[in-house]
């Protein structure tokens, strides 16, 4: 797992943090619900009980300002990638137990985690059994007019979920991103590493609508698709290398054209891989050719610094950004695990332009498969199916539902600055209620000020530990 330090937006400010040994008692009518999640995992989000209202006795604690006058972006959701091996685990629970589970992790209820967003892969992933794509042939053929081409590798497990799914919430939105294009288009054969062959990029482009129009058909909208996963990471099983300016050709060659000569209006987004390397994301972008069809371009974090959302933002500030994927490992701490990935996917993604921060593998079984050979065999799922009946939440659960519960697709993110220990994000939803996401990334308790419209409301939160704050 990457480690790098959450960068933050313009609007951050530095205060001394005053510590203090217990939080001041409070009176009056609760003004504010506050959601707790503690490190060492004695609360696990939940609604913590006592009254937070709104005064003006001056102190010294560190204040933490939300300012609604100042926005920034418009948020599209939280969430995880359905996986095939997601959808496969989640299947062997009982009929019952399943959708209990799908209505807690897409309703929007008091039980409910509201995920909006999903990511999907095109074909197989390294998180599916085997690998796969929707047009596989015998060795030697091709199939340029895709007679051949099929869902039904995904018709057992993903497509009937994702029925499923879009019946709990009519509105999640939902990315599509392939590891490999069919294997008989690559240069080497293989569904691992290798190139697409040239003369297959307009086959390929095709395949994209092709697919777009077979979800469609199912009932199930792809909002948007990138051309690759970790174009740069030509070693996993599936994946494929794509270059920067192989990418800015595809798109403004072939599948740019091809979306807008079927009329899709599925989001076309670029890169999809690490922070280290906003160079190929601001090449993609600055080809006048590829420009007009690309919609942004998407991040990962297992290598370099979360502040490069900001750099691409900076770069072309008409196109969105979008953080798609960090896995939590099977050898991380619960405590470590959280606030990494709360200061760096959830708050360190969203304090610099992102509309989206995803979370990888939804589920996965207790040997942390399946996978394909030399796929990850260390990505643990936001759950662990056990059995027909038994499931276990783990922290890529939590990390998530700390904001996708209370942050609905629509929410707007406003200011809020971070100080000392204390990481945060602040948003307004659509219903006009205020979120802050608070980690402390400290070992200790602070007392802080939730300060806005000139009043604050005093409250504390223990080391290693994370809060939502709603009012």
């Amino acid at each position: 797992m990457a480690t790098s330090n959450c960068s933050s937006s313009s609007d951050t400010t530095e205060v001394v943090v005053t510590p203090a040994p217990t939080t001041p008692p409070t009176t009056g009518t609760n003004q504010m619900d506050f959601w707790l999640t503690k490190g060492n995992q004695t609360i696990v989000l939940q609604k913590q009980p006592g009254n937070l209202t709104f005064g003006n006795s001056i102190n010294t604690y560190a204040n933490i300002e939300v300012d609604e006058s100042k926005t920034f972006q418009t948020i599209d959701g939280f969430g995880y990638t359905l996986t095939g091996g997601s959808a496969q685990v989640i299947n062997q629970l009982s009929a019952q137990k399943r959708q209990e589970l799908l209505k807690e992790l897409f309703g929007n209820d008091a039980n409910g985690i509201a995920i909006s967003y999903l990511r999907l892969s095109i074909g197989a992933s390294d998180l599916n059994a085997t690998p796969f794509t929707y047009n596989d042939l015998p060795n030697g053929q091709t199939d340029v007019t895709l007679s051949k081409f099929s869902l039904t590798p995904d018709q057992a497990d993903v497509i009937p979920m994702l029925k499923e799914i879009v019946a709990i919430n009519p509105s999640i939105k939902i990315m599509a991103t392939p590891w490999s294009p069919p294997v008989w288009m690559k240069d080497n054969n293989s569904f691992v590493g290798g190139g697409l062959k040239p003369e297959f990029y307009n086959v390929y482009a095709k395949y994209f609508v092709k697919y777009i129009q077979a979800m469609k058909a199912e009932g199930i909208t792809i909002d948007a698709i990138t051309p690759q996963n970790e174009p740069l990471h030509p070693g996993n099983n599936p994946s494929m290398l794509m270059l920067a300016q192989q990418q800015a050709d595809f798109i403004k060659n072939h599948l740019g054209p091809e979306f807008k000569a079927a009329n899709l209006s599925t989001k076309i987004v670029a890169y999809d891989h690490n922070c280290n390397k906003p160079e190929y994301p601001i090449a993609v972008l600055g080809d006048t050719g590829a420009n007009p069809f690309v919609d942004g371009s998407a991040f990962h974090l297992y290598e370099g610094d979360i502040s490069t959302l900001e750099t691409v933002h900076n770069a072309f500030p008409t196109k969105n950004i979008y953080f798609t994927e960090q896995y939590t490992s099977s050898t991380g701490s619960f405590s470590g695990d959280l606030k990494w990935h709360v200061k760096n996917v959830i708050i360190g993604s969203m304090r610099n332009w992102s509309k989206t921060a995803l979370e990888w593998n939804l589920a996965n079984n207790a040997s942390f498969g399946p996978n394909t050979p030399g796929g990850c065999t260390t990505c643990k799922g936001a759950l662990t199916v056990n059995s027909s009946d038994s499931f276990t939440r783990n922290v890529g659960y939590y990390i998530i539902a700390h904001a996708s519960k209370f942050v609905p697709t629509g929410s707007v993110r406003i200011s809020s600055n971070n100080s000392g220990n204390l990481n945060t994000v602040a948003f307004k939803t659509p219903a006009g209620k205020k979120v802050l996401l608070v980690e402390n990334d400290g070992e200790t308790t602070t007392l802080f000020n939730i300060k806005y419209n000139g009043t604050w409301i005093t409250t504390s939160l223990e080391g290693n530990s994370v809060g939502t704050y709603i009012w």
